[in-house]
């Protein structure tokens, strides 16, 4: 396994409806490198998940993991109404521009992974290889409820273990991770609060998504799916085997329809497998420099 690296922080302007935003980016590797990766993080999330995944990777591609507004060392916008996939799929788009590369290959966890489908699906998109971790054009509402009952509340820890305690109790369809691997994933998501810590993301990412109604989650469904049917590059779906977001029968109909996934299956975890144990990067990292 390769020693950890420290990434780089970068930022870039994006356009939303009431001005211009900073998004924050971490970067692996060789800047000139013209074989990138973007890595994308889960609804509630931030760039640094990927640390093991990026400094794996870091040895063949450049590796670029966004804070998506509003999450991380990004921006917070004014207008929540704005922390909806279609802004974000821009920002990526201002991002990759500012890359300055012709195609980049994606791994999108969750929210991240939908991102890279809307962004994928558009005509001349630079996405040329794509890996979904744990999501599909069908959400479970059992999952929705869950995400819904934490996301956006007041909270506040005393120290870095009380918090790592409290993101465990809620994350336990990660899997299984040492407490060193735990309190690593566990740190970029604070935001030091007085002599205590608070979430690093905006609590108003909770409007949008607790706005949603089964009138608009079905229509979302049907555009997800045309999207996912238009893709034409490489995909590769991993799924946690005991997922409640993305059920068994969903993901095996993406292994039929549109780029006909490979799918992968990880014991023992839920949603969403976090890229950190040896086993799951060596199948991204097989599936990216494959051929």
């Amino acid at each position: 396994m390769t020693t950890k690296q420290e990434p780089r922080l970068q930022h870039v302007q994006c356009l939303d409806s009431k001005g211009l935003h900073r998004m924050a980016y971490w970067e692996w590797g060789d800047a000139a490198n013209p074989k990138v990766v973007v890595c994308v993080h889960g609804l509630s999330r931030q760039g640094r998940d990927f640390d093991s995944l990026a400094s794996e990777l870091s040895q063949d591609f450049r590796v670029i993991a966004p804070d998506v507004v509003g999450r991380g060392q990004s921006d917070w916008l004014v207008d929540p109404s704005g922390y909806q996939l279609p802004a974000y799929v821009a920002d990526m788009v201002t991002l990759i521009a500012r890359l300055d590369v012709e195609s980049v290959s994606w791994v999108g966890t969750s929210m991240g992974g939908l991102i890279g489908l809307g962004l994928a699906s558009l005509p001349k998109t630079p996405v040329k290889r794509l890996v979904l971790n744990d999501v599909g054009p069908t959400i479970q509402a059992e999952a929705i409820a869950r995400i819904g009952a934490y996301l956006g509340l007041p909270m506040r820890w005393s120290s870095l273990e009380e918090a790592a305690d409290y993101m465990l109790s809620i994350s336990t369809g990660f899997g299984t991770h040492t407490r060193e691997q735990w309190l690593a994933l566990t740190r970029p998501m604070l935001k030091p609060d007085g002599d205590g810590f608070k979430p690093h993301y905006d609590p108003n990412i909770a409007v949008p998504f607790k706005a949603m109604t089964p009138e608009l989650a079905k229509a979302g469904e049907a555009a997800l799916w045309m999207a996912y049917d238009s893709l034409k590059c490489p995909t590769l779906l991993l799924r946690g085997a005991d997922s409640d977001l993305l059920n068994r029968d969903t993901a095996l109909a993406m292994t039929q329809r549109g780029p006909k996934a490979r799918l992968h299956e990880f014991a023992n975890v839920g949603h969403a497998p976090m890229l950190v144990v040896p086993e799951q990067v060596a199948v991204v990292r097989e599936f990216l420099l494959a051929p």
